[in-house]
Parts: C-alpha cells; sequence; structure tokens
C-alpha cells in the first residue's frame, strides 16, 4: 500500500510525523479496510506504509480504539452529507427523481468500489461493536427516510411508500454486493439498474397518472 500523502518520505526518527496529518493516517487505515478489513488495521502496519514510526502515530492519536472510532466517524459524516447533497439536489417528477437516484447508488458501487468494501466491512465489525452497530442504524435510517419521501411523491400513499422504500434499499444494496465481485459480467449494472427501475419505480406508478 502506498502512502496516503506521496510527498511524505521516509526518514529515521520521529520527525515525519509533524508533517503527516490525522487525515493521512484515517486514509492509510482506510485503505486497509478496504482491502483486508479491520482485522488488519495495526499500527505497526500502517506506520510502516507511511514511511514512519510507530511512535508518529501517537502525535494524533491515543490509542488503536481511537482510530478506529475517528475512521468510523469519517464515514459517518461522509454519508450525512451526501444525503445533504442528495437532499438539495434539485427535484425531478417522482419517476425521473427515483430513476436518477437509482443511477447514483449503483454507479456510486461501481467507480468506488473501495467505499463499498470498507462499508461491507464496517457492517461486519458492527455486530461485535454496539458504537459501530448504533452509527450504522443512524445511516440506514436517514437513507430510509430519503427513499421514502421519494416513493411517497410516487405514490401518495405512506403505507406503500414505506415498504416501496424498504424493498429499493434491500435492492440497491443487493445490487452493490454483486457489482463488488470481481470480474463481473458485462454490462451487470445496466441490468440491475433496469429490473430494479422497472418493478420498483415504474411499475408503482398510479395508473390514473400513466
Amino acid at each position: 500500500m502506498k502512502a496516503a500523502n506521496p510527498s511524505i518520505q521516509p526518514t529515521n526518527g520521529d520527525t515525519p510525523a509533524l508533517r503527516l496529518s490525522r487525515d493521512d493516517w484515517l486514509d492509510a487505515a482506510f485503505e486497509t479496510v478496504a482491502e483486508s478489513g479491520f482485522d488488519s488495521v495495526r499500527v505497526l502496519t500502517l506506520a510502516a506504509a507511511l514511511g514512519v514510526t510507530r511512535g508518529s502515530f501517537y502525535w494524533h492519536f491515543t490509542d488503536h480504539a481511537e482510530l478506529i472510532s475517528a475512521l468510523v466517524e469519517r464515514w459517518r459524516m461522509r454519508e450525512v452529507d451526501t444525503h445533504q447533497r442528495a437532499q438539495e439536489a434539485r427535484p425531478l417528477e417522482p419517476k425521473a427523481d427515483l430513476e436518477r437516484m437509482l443511477e447514483a447508488a449503483l454507479a456510486h458501487a461501481g467507480a468506488e468500489i473501495k467505499y463499498l468494501r470498507f462499508e461491507l466491512a464496517l457492517r461486519g465489525l458492527g455486530r461485535s461493536n454496539p458504537d459501530v452497530a448504533a452509527k450504522l442504524v443512524e445511516v440506514d435510517r436517514m437513507r430510509m427516510r430519503l427513499f421514502e419521501t421519494k416513493f411517497l411523491r410516487l405514490t401518495g400513499d405512506e403505507k406503500t411508500a414505506g415498504e416501496l422504500a424498504a424493498l429499493f434499499y434491500l435492492a440497491i444494496v443487493g445490487g452493490t454486493h454483486a457489482l463488488a465481485r470481481p470480474a463481473n459480467p458485462e454490462r451487470t449494472k445496466d441490468y440491475l439498474q433496469r429490473v430494479i427501475g422497472h418493478y420498483l419505480i415504474a411499475a408503482q406508478i398510479p395508473e390514473v397518472a400513466q
């Protein structure tokens, strides 16, 4: 794994700590999680990848637990920012609005595979870490509320909107898992987008509106 900041050159001692930022360590930890999971995040391994000694780590973090906590919180804040931008996006008509969201979700999975792999690893960690589990629940609820709002515009019925939002989220999660596989068949994303869009969006338009 390459150093998060290629301008940092390995030297003897801990002097590079003055140039390494907290984000450099978080970037290195993120890369490690995306490649091989949270169990592989070790201070000595990260220090070697960044070209510094273990002592440099303690300029920014008290211990390994604080590093993991900060990494998870940075993921949460990124998701909050993504959610806010989705809310602020100029709304299209209801069907097109949901189709745009589906396109963005599947494109995100394909183009930013590291973030998908990180979240999959995070969900694994959440099974044994209550703090991580709480952040995952927060983000899931945030996403679901957005989907429910979009489907309510499409169907005009709260119960139907809630049920379709749940199915939509499950379909996106399953789709992103599929897109995370190596050597996917060609046009896998297009196929998933077409099927999900047909059954969960287009087919739900009230007949009176068609």
